[in-house]
């Protein structure tokens, strides 16, 4: 009998191989994803700002329609293993891009520790310090550039 210790799923797996369910279990409901962006045009720096998607629900930090998010909202982008890689515009701290880049999942996220809330008291998620893009004119955009925990300044 091996003393082998067993890895975790995303340390012992190809992203491509992950189930569903295992697949949907890395998000850590930061939030960060369903924030506007910003590019500028001529540096093609993008700009992350405090507003969210019409779907977004700032108390779960999740999508509240997420099954029907795509016909809702067609400009938001589904994540697969094939296109994590092209994303370069996903937060830094997604367990996404963590695991696709071969780095390590937060001390803070949930298969770590095994708790969903911890990402929101440690202040790594964007749970109530958000608003809906309802709310905003798309004008008022560029006024509500923001820099989150754990992300790059801005135009890094």
């Amino acid at each position: 009998m091996s003393d082998a210790i067993k890895l975790p799923f995303w340390k012992a797996k190809a992203m491509q191989d992950f189930s569903k369910a295992e697949w949907e279990s890395l998000c850590d409901s930061c939030g960060k994803c369903c924030c506007i962006r910003l590019e500028d045009e001529e540096t093609s720096d993008i700009y992350i700002t405090d507003v969210v998607c019409k779907l977004f629900d700032s108390e779960s930090c999740q999508c509240s329609d997420y099954g029907s998010r795509s016909k809702l909202v067609p400009d938001c982008v589904t994540l697969t293993p094939e296109n994590v890689d092209q994303l370069h515009w996903m937060p830094r701290t997604c367990a996404y891009r963590l695991v696709s880049e071969g780095k390590d999942l937060p001390d803070y996220h949930h298969l770590v520790c095994g708790d969903k809330n911890k990402i929101h008291e440690v202040g790594m998620s964007v749970q109530h310090a958000v608003v809906s893009e309802l709310a905003v004119k798309e004008d008022d955009h560029p006024h509500r550039i923001v820099i989150w925990p754990g992300e790059p300044d801005i135009g890094s």
